[in-house]
């Protein structure tokens, strides 16, 4: 399985830089939809999504949520629960005019819904090569013991 806390940090760091996820109930017909993660530092067992109480995902519950970095180097699915975030203080933290921009209504929009996605496990892929491997892939090598060590399931 490799370092499983390489990867946790790399995971953390990947998702800081791009915090954008496809986001699905599990319990649902619904395709996932994108939905942008707001991230606390000093909360690594959980992140927030806003929404509107008419979303798909509104509901919540046993969710499911796939994240791609931007240069492709690594892949997540991570398995969580949706519920309501209702604490005020929270709401506000992560409130900014482009969350604003999808709220006629502001932070009192009678539609607004923050939701809290506590983090349960995840499996992650790394898919970064050496130039090595990236050669041995050119010219239909074995790419599998390059490949060793990047992959994990560890709990969020």
């Amino acid at each position: 399985m490799g370092d499983t806390t390489d990867i946790r940090d790399r995971f953390w760091t990947e998702l800081s830089s791009s915090p954008f996820l496809m986001l699905g109930l599990q319990n649902s017909t619904e395709h996932s939809a994108p939905m942008t993660a707001q991230l606390d530092p000093n909360a690594n067992h959980c992140f927030w999504f806003y929404t509107s109480r008419d979303n798909r995902l509104a509901p919540g519950g046993p969710a499911m949520a796939q994240y791609a970095a931007k240069d492709h180097n690594l892949f997540a699915c991570i398995e969580g629960t949706l519920t309501p975030e209702t604490d005020a203080a929270i709401i506000d933290r992560y409130w900014s005019k482009e969350v604003e921009a999808w709220y006629p209504g502001g932070r009192n929009d009678p539609n607004l819904l923050m939701l809290r996605f506590d983090l349960g496990n995840a499996e992650i892929w790394r898919s970064d090569m050496s130039i090595k491997g990236v050669f041995k892939m050119l010219f239909g090598g074995d790419v599998r013991d390059e490949m060793k060590g990047k992959h994990a399931e560890v709990a969020l």
